[in-house]
């Protein structure tokens, strides 16, 4: 139950609080006065797209908020404690029986959303507000025109929202096995080609022989080979000036290291000297032995040469086809090993996978048929209900009907998706459509070609008072539904109203004083000019006062004496509803 509604700064309201109660809420005031701009505060708290052009001239930002009353088998109190939103302020603690919501509007579009006083997102506030509330008003209407809509409300009306639900899983489950047993015969039907390809690629590289390192390797080698006689004669030179030529180093430093030894041999002190000239005597000679050694081995092979650039002309090849270095040449050979492989067992893939597609096909078929019998029944329950409800609303001839229609399939429709000639969506087999015949001797026709929004709004007041068992909002709003109404009718509608005050708290927006009288309670919304600035006020009638605004009502601003005569007796045939 919605128990406060507080605004600021949105709109033409600068700051007003409204305090309901359960049972039938009455609105009223003249054209204009932000009867329409409450409604709008309501839908914002509930989760609607805000802009930065909903907040007040000169002013920063607006701010909504509501309190709530939750009942104990609310979803939202369950959503709360799951979401750590309860009481103790953990996940699981006990939620409290009232929920605060505010919602603040900035200029600077970054908008904020507060459950209970904690930062929250507009996922998780949708989430929570969709069963708190439902406004009927001008949304209702059209989202009552769009056939789309009629399945919904049927399923709703039947309890048939989990079976609905079934299904949708259901058919989500079989569309991606769908989806894979199709790309699985699209790639046998191109197999063959793609196979010879893979294949070929395969031998290949294989019969390459690619080694890791090898183009390093080559590089390394053909360096050499191109500059054999450089590499000789350094070498030579280097093998003479160290140990072989005339006056050579090793000759030289071995000389040396002979008289320091002698001098050691006088002086100990210089024996760490000699021992040191000893060892690089023996390392200058290792080093030339060295040297000597590659130089034996160095030779100039032409045809070796040309051998090492087709390799690498080779390499190249491959890299330029399959990576970009010999490592991505070899991944991608275990690529095509992988895909070879379940290419040769796609066979047993497509086999696997229509057993799977059949199995969820027929738990599908099964749960669509199950829905499509239950519609059937319930449709024809709803229009005798609906018959009965619009004749209390003084349309007493009319027919309804519910028209159930197979989904024909479309020429792309899988034969898997289909039953009984009809195509399988996830919402079942078939679409319904609302068809009425408001006056004797009229064919039915579809409800979206109803001309009187009069007609309209009181088949949206008999589908409420029909789903009021299935309906799961607390608080049920009517904006409009007065529309192209008005005498014995208005007088029928608000009592309609009264009755499904006794099971949701329900607000109403009316200009007619035949609905307002049923009122448990009545707010008058005005707006007056202070300061140069215009701003909405709404104020609780008292019993006076509200035959006052009664009179206003059906009369206009000419009030007489006797039309606050016929208010008064007009709120008195009601036995006294108001608690004011």
């Amino acid at each position: 139950m919605l128990s406060e509604l507080s605004i600021k700064n949105f709109a033409i309201i600068d700051d007003l609080t409204i305090r309901l109660a359960d049972g039938l809420t009455i609105l009223s005031g003249e054209t204009g006065a932000g009867k329409s701009i409450i409604i709008n505060a309501v839908n914002l708290v509930l989760g609607s797209r805000a802009t930065a052009k909903m907040i007040r001239t000169g002013a920063e930002s607006a701010e909504l908020s509501a309190l709530f009353y939750l009942p104990g088998n609310s979803p939202a109190r369950c959503i709360l404690a799951d979401q750590g939103y309860g009481a103790d302020g953990g996940t699981g603690g006990d939620t409290s029986d009232e929920l605060i919501i505010r919602r603040i509007i900035s200029a600077n579009n970054r908008h904020k959303v507060y459950i209970n006083d904690r930062p929250a997102t507009m996922q998780l506030l949708a989430a929570i507000t969709e069963n708190l509330a439902a406004i009927s008003g001008q949304h209702e209407h059209q989202r009552l025109l769009k056939e789309a809509q009629h399945l919904l409300f049927l399923d709703q009306f039947a309890g048939l929202t989990g079976l609905r639900n079934a299904v949708y899983e259901a058919y989500h489950e079989t569309l991606p096995l769908l989806r894979k047993l199709e790309g699985l015969q699209n790639d046998r039907e191109k197999q063959d080609e793609h196979l010879e390809l893979l294949k070929f690629q395969k031998q290949e590289i294989e019969d390459a022989e690619i080694a890791p390192d090898e183009n390093e390797t080559l590089k390394a080698e053909q360096a050499r080979l191109k500059n054999a006689e450089f590499l000789y004669q350094n070498l030579a030179g280097a093998i003479e000036a160290l140990y072989s030529g005339d006056g050579a180093v090793s000759e030289r430093i071995s000389e040396v290291g002979k008289a320091v030894g002698k001098a050691a041999g006088i002086d100990e002190e210089l024996s760490p000297a000699a021992e040191a000239l000893s060892d690089i005597t023996v390392r200058v000679e290792d080093v030339a032995e060295q040297l000597r050694g590659h130089l034996d081995a160095l030779s100039f092979d032409e045809r070796r040469l040309e051998e090492i650039q087709a390799r690498l002309d080779q390499l190249t090849r491959l890299k330029r086809k399959y990576g970009g270095s010999l490592a991505d040449v070899l991944a991608y050979h275990e690529k095509i090993e992988s895909e070879l492989e379940g290419l040769e067992n796609i066979e047993a893939a497509i086999a696997d996978t229509a057993k799977a597609l059949e199995k969820s096909r027929e738990q599908l078929a099964e749960k669509c048929r199950e829905l499509s019998e239950k519609r059937q029944e319930a449709a024809d329950s709803l229009a005798r209900q609906m018959e009965a409800e619009l004749a209390s609303l003084k349309m007493e001839n009319t027919r309804f009907s519910v028209l159930i229609e197979p989904i024909a399939p479309g020429r792309k429709s899988a034969d898997c998706l289909t039953l009984e000639d009809a195509a399988i969506t996830e919402t079942g087999t078939e679409r319904a459509r609302f068809m009425i015949a408001p006056n004797p001797g009229e064919a039915l026709r579809p409800l979206s070609a109803i001309a009187s929004g009069g007609e309209l709004s009181r088949v949206i007041l008999a589908l409420k008072a029909i789903m009021t068992d299935s309906d799961t909002a607390g608080t049920l709003i009517f904006d409009e539904v007065d529309a192209g109404i008005g005498g014995e009718v208005a007088e029928m509608v608000g009592k309609k109203l009264a009755e499904l005050a006794g099971l949701h708290q329900v607000i109403c927006i009316t200009h007619l004083a035949q609905i307002a009288k049923f009122g448990r309670h009545h707010y008058k919304i005005t707006k007056e000019i202070e300061d140069a600035r215009t701003r909405t006020l709404i104020q609780a009638l008292t019993e006076e006062a509200r035959v006052e605004e009664t009179a206003r009502m059906i009369s206009g601003a000419d009030i007489t004496p006797t039309t606050r005569q016929h208010a008064r007796e007009m709120l008195l045939s009601n036995g006294g509803n108001s608690e004011d």
